[in-house]
């Protein structure tokens, strides 16, 4: 198959290239700087000829609410059309574990209306619903962090490994389309301030983790960052302990 992946140069598309390739697959990295930009149209039309699947991994470059929603409402829209003029079979996408639970945050609104513009687009599709990945954890700390002290939520988390994103990614786009969701989640579960500590004590770094109902998650109150208990998500095979080595 010719699978096209539109952020191809990122994170989880720098770890899921090689693992089409290896599966014999023609796997093409499609980004900006590859001169294929989602939100322009610029080059879609050219990455896309002969694709049989698209993985979507765009990320918007601004986290402004405003920006955010119209970055991922019209990738969205601009990836539906141009693959149904292509004759794609499978649009395959990474959205957000819980993100239609947590309207206080702008970005997880944007992954629901980027979600709404796939179910609508006429392709068929699968969207693949993860947790936070481990490499977020620095991030979420340094945001959490007032007068040199970490507050850290107490709401449930489960994050997982980007290596197990992209080995999901991988099993997926050799199955037929969903029409629906798969979760991901990593294989231990605990608090979002006790998974900080443990990365921070990792590092070597000082900081004192406080736990905090009130810190939400980037300024958005939440109670799970989780998949339900006994909801069926898939589990990741990289447990933290490991990625921390």
């Amino acid at each position: 198959m010719k699978i096209v992946v539109i952020g191809g140069t990122g994170l989880v598309g720098k770890k899921l290239i090689p693992l089409l390739t290896q599966a014999g697959h023609t796997a093409v990295a499609a980004s900006p700087s590859t001169g294929v930009n989602s939100v322009t149209g610029e080059g879609l039309a050219q990455a896309l000829e002969g694709a049989d699947t698209v993985v979507d991994l765009t990320n918007a470059p601004s986290w402004g609410d405003d920006e955010v929603l119209e970055f991922f409402r019209t990738s969205a829209a601009n990836l539906g059309e141009a693959e149904k003029a292509a004759g794609v079979t499978h649009h395959l996408a990474v959205s957000i574990v819980n993100c239609d639970q947590i309207p206080d945050s702008g970005y997880m609104r944007a992954k629901v209306a980027q979600e709404r513009e796939i179910r609508e687009a006429g392709v068929p599709f699968t969207i693949l619903r993860a947790t936070q990945f481990f490499e977020f954890l620095a991030g979420i700390a340094d945001f959490s962090t007032k007068d040199g002290e970490v507050h850290g939520s107490t709401a449930r988390f489960q994050p997982v490994a980007a290596d197990d994103v992209a080995a999901t990614l991988a099993a997926l786009v050799e199955q037929p389309a969903t029409n629906g969701v798969v979760e991901l989640a990593g294989p231990e579960a605990g608090t979002l301030a006790s998974f900080v500590r443990r990365y921070l004590e990792a590092k070597g770094d000082t900081r004192k983790v406080i736990e905090d109902p009130a810190a939400g998650y980037f300024g958005a109150q939440v109670e799970s960052l989780a998949p339900a208990q006994g909801s069926g998500a898939r589990i990741g095979a990289i447990s933290f302990a490991t990625w921390l080595g």
